[in-house]
């Protein structure tokens, strides 16, 4: 019986964050999937927006520049610009002391609105089938090690994981922080990520679709423990891509990903 860690990442006494192997990706056994580290950023720029009364997290863009390693992280937040109703944040992850990603965020504050009873392309369409309704499903990368696959739970509504156009659900099964409850936010981030494995249109196991970004736009706070993607995978013929999902929580849409990619045979 395997025993797995309890969190995605522990606090360290002296700052930053241990990463348990529940955060292993499926490319190299010592590398990360991308969104736990994605989701521990977001955290944080949550964290400083919640200074200037900024709730919402309308846009994350991450610029993956190399592998994230399963290891000690840190977390770098800096302000570009604090208003009233919004702020543009940056940020960037290291792994022992390298820089591995770069940030860009926009936080705004939130305001009670009435909208008019009815609006084009209102009420705002709701994903085709919800969790409940989806079975589950495990990454076919899963072989026995511990990683992503045990840290979130799929529900696949319609298609089928690595095998084109796909609609799932994932939630997490353990916290993204020792001792603390994730953030809508960051359940969004932890699986945002995943849009370009879930609807892979080639065979995982003689090409590599790794993405080298990860942008989430968001029209509001995501409600729940369970996200909805509904993800496509477009490739070109120069060994390039682009991995799109529409989000969803169990109330309806919130918002939309990007992933570019990058094309490889193995």
């Amino acid at each position: 019986m395997r025993v797995l860690p309890t969190s995605a990442y522990t606090p360290q006494p002296e700052g930053g964050f241990q990463a348990s192997e529940l955060t292993r990706g499926p490319w190299e056994a010592g590398h990360q999937h991308a969104g736990p580290p994605v989701a521990l950023v977001c955290r944080a720029i949550e964290q400083a927006a919640r200074e200037h009364g900024l709730s919402h997290l309308a846009r994350l863009t991450a610029n993956l520049l190399r592998p994230v390693p399963i290891g000690r992280l840190e977390v770098e937040v800096a302000a570009d610009y604090v208003g009233r109703n919004a702020a543009h944040y940056a940020a960037r992850l290291l792994a022992d002391g390298k820089e591995v990603a770069r940030f860009t965020a926009l936080c705004q504050r939130e305001a009670g609105l009435e909208l008019p009873p009815v609006l084009p392309g209102h009420p705002l369409p709701a994903a085709e089938r919800g969790p409940n309704d989806s079975g589950r499903q495990r990454f076919p990368f899963e072989g026995g090690h511990v990683g992503y696959g045990d840290l979130v739970e799929a529900r696949v509504g319609r298609g089928e994981l690595f095998r084109g156009p796909c609609l799932v659900w994932m939630r997490l099964n353990h916290p993204l922080v020792a001792g603390e409850a994730p953030s809508g936010y960051q359940r969004v981030a932890v699986a945002a990520d995943s849009g370009n494995g879930v609807s892979a249109v080639l065979d995982y196991r003689r090409y590599l679709f790794v993405n080298a970004d990860l942008t989430i736009h968001l029209l509001r706070r995501p409600a729940g423990e369970w996200i909805g993607l509904d993800a496509r995978t477009s490739l070109g013929p120069q060994g390039t891509g682009l991995a799109e999902s529409a989000l969803y929580d169990e109330h309806g849409l919130i918002g939309r990903s990007l992933q570019s990619l990058a094309v490889r045979a193995r």
